[in-house]
C-alpha cells in the first residue's frame, strides 16, 4: 500500500475513488479502531423507518445555552418543519475534523453534508470525494451563484466546478484602537500605507506598558506579510518552498519583522507576550493586532479597568487593510492596496451521499439570504453574501471590513494537499528566529528543504 503526503493524525486514507485513480493511506492500527467505531455508529444512525435523517458534520462542540446555539437549532428546526418526514442530525467533531471525517470517507460512512473548511479543503475537492455543486446551481432558477462573494466562491472551485456554496469568511485585517492613536497624536492607518509607514506607527504608539503592535508567531495570521512585499511560501503550482519561501523578498520581510520585535522594542517577545499571559490588545496594552473577524466577539467582551470600564471600548475599535512595500509586486501582477488571506468555511456534500436532492435544498436553504440574516446576527464572521454583507456595513465597523474583501486570497490549504507541514515548519522557523537568534536567511533555507522533504514523500 502506497503513502500519499498528506498525513491526519498518523492516520490516513483512500480519497480518490476508483480502483484506476485510486491514491492509498497508510491506517495505523488505531485507525482502524476509530474507522470500525463510525462504521458502527453509521449503522445505528441510519436506521429510522419514520424519517430521511440528513448527517450534517462540521467542528461544533457540545451544544450550550447561548444565543448563537439556539439560532443554530432554530434554523435547523425550520427546515425540518418545512420538510416533514426530515431529521437534520448534526455530527460535531470538535477535535480532529479533518482525519475523522477522512476516515468516514474510507469506511464508506461519510456525512450527506459536511462543513468544508478552506484551510483544508484540497484534501477533500481534490480527491474526488465530493460533488460537485454546478449542475444543481445550473438546474436551480431559485439560486443565484452571483450573489456571493466571488473570490469566496472560487475557494471551492475546480474549472467549471463548484464543490461547496460558501456560509461565512473572514479576511485578516488590521485592528487598531483609536483612543490610543489620539492620545499619541498618530493619524490612523490609511489604505496604502507602507511597511515603512508602519513601523513608524508601532513606534510612535509604543511607551512604558504599552506597546504599538502585537505580533503572534501563527503563519495562517503573518503570511500576508510577505505577499505584501512580493514574496510567498511555495511555487506557482505549489510544489515546492525551495527558491520562494527562502527567497530575498522572504528574507527581508521576516528581518523586519524581527526587528519589530528585537530592535524597535514596538512588539513584544514571544516569552513576553506568553508571560502576561493576556490578549494585549483586547487588555488595552497595545495599539494594533492582526486578527479576523471573529475577534470581535472576544473584543465585545474586553476586559474591564479598575474604574470598571472596558479597557477596549467598542467604539474605539478601527479596521485597516495590512500594509505594504511600495514595490509589492506578485505573481498576479502589481498593486497599491494590502492584499490579506481569508479563512472561510462551506457547506459541501457528499459524492456518495443517498440524499443529494434534499441535501442541495439544505444547502440553498442555510445559505439563502433570509437564513443567512439571521445567522450571521452572532457577528463571528462576515457573511459570503453579499447583500447580507452589505446590511450588517450599515453599522461602522463592519462597513471597514468590505473594502478589504476583493484583496483577500484563498490560504494555500484551499489548494495544496498537505498544506498544514508548511504551517508547522514556517512557525518553527520563525521561533527559530526569535527565541534562537537564527540567522533568517539560514532559519528559511531550513524551512524549504524540510517542506520539499514532506512533499517528496507523496
Amino acid at each position: 500500500m502506497s503513502k500519499l503526503a498528506h498525513s491526519q493524525t498518523g492516520a490516513t486514507s483512500t480519497l480518490r475513488g476508483g480502483a484506476a485513480r485510486g491514491r492509498w493511506y497508510n491506517v495505523s492500527m488505531r485507525a482502524l479502531l476509530v474507522l470500525l467505531a463510525l462504521i458502527a455508529l453509521a449503522g445505528c444512525g441510519a436506521r429510522d423507518d419514520d424519517k430521511v435523517v440528513l448527517r450534517i458534520a462540521n467542528w461544533s462542540g457540545a451544544g450550550d445555552d447561548s444565543e448563537f446555539e439556539q439560532t443554530i437549532q432554530r434554523i435547523y428546526k425550520r427546515f425540518e418543519e418545512e420538510n416533514p418526514g426530515v431529521e437534520i442530525r448534526v455530527e460535531g467533531i470538535p477535535d480532529g475534523y479533518v482525519s475523522k471525517v477522512i476516515l468516514s470517507f474510507v469506511a464508506g460512512t461519510e456525512p450527506d453534508i459536511m462543513l468544508l473548511d478552506a484551510s483544508s479543503a484540497a484534501v477533500f475537492v481534490d480527491n474526488g470525494v465530493l460533488t460537485d455543486l454546478s449542475p444543481f446551481m445550473a438546474q436551480d432558477p431559485e439560486f443565484d451563484l452571483d450573489a456571493f462573494f466571488p473570490n469566496v466562491v472560487d475557494i471551492a472551485r475546480r474549472g467549471d466546478a463548484v464543490y461547496a456554496v460558501p456560509n461565512d469568511f473572514t479576511p485578516m485585517v488590521m485592528y487598531y484602537n483609536k483612543r490610543l492613536f489620539d492620545e499619541a497624536g498618530v493619524p490612523y492607518p490609511q489604505p496604502g500605507w507602507t511597511f515603512a509607514d508602519f513601523r513608524q506607527t508601532a513606534r510612535a504608539l509604543t511607551k512604558k506598558d504599552q506597546y504599538g503592535f502585537a505580533f503572534a508567531n501563527w503563519m495562517p495570521g503573518w503570511i500576508m506579510w510577505l505577499w505584501n512585499n512580493g514574496g510567498d511560501v511555495l511555487s506557482p503550482d505549489g510544489k515546492r518552498a525551495a527558491g520562494f519561501l527562502d527567497s530575498p523578498a522572504n528574507v527581508e520581510t521576516i528581518s523586519f519583522l524581527r526587528d519589530l520585535i528585537t530592535v524597535d522594542r514596538s512588539a513584544p517577545s514571544l516569552s513576553e507576550a506568553a508571560a502576561l499571559g493576556v490578549d494585549l490588545f483586547a487588555n488595552g496594552q497595545a495599539a494594533m493586532t492582526v486578527s479576523g473577524h471573529w475577534a470581535l466577539i472576544g473584543y465585545a467582551n474586553a476586559p474591564k479597568g479598575p474604574d470598571g470600564k472596558p479597557k477596549l471600548v467598542w467604539d474605539d475599535l478601527g479596521v485597516a487593510p495590512m500594509p505594504l512595500t511600495s514595490k509589492a509586486e506578485y505573481r498576479w501582477g502589481s498593486f497599491t492596496e494590502g492584499h490579506t488571506v481569508m479563512y472561510e468555511s462551506g457547506y459541501a456534500i457528499g459524492r456518495n451521499s443517498k440524499h443529494k436532492e434534499l441535501a442541495w435544498k439544505f444547502l440553498k436553504y442555510f445559505t439563502s439570504y433570509r437564513v443567512q440574516s439571521e445567522y450571521n446576527k452572532s457577528g463571528i464572521a462576515v457573511c459570503a453574501c453579499k447583500d447580507v454583507a452589505a446590511e450588517r456595513a450599515k453599522d461602522p465597523l463592519e462597513a471597514q471590513f468590505l473594502p478589504i474583501i476583493p484583496t483577500a486570497r484563498p490560504p494555500w490549504g484551499a489548494k495544496v494537499e498537505g498544506y498544514e507541514i508548511v504551517e508547522k515548519v514556517g512557525k518553527n522557523a520563525l521561533d527559530s528566529v526569535l527565541n534562537n537568534n537564527t540567522p533568517v536567511r539560514e532559519a528559511l533555507a531550513k524551512a524549504a528543504i524540510r517542506i520539499d522533504q514532506e512533499f517528496a514523500k507523496r
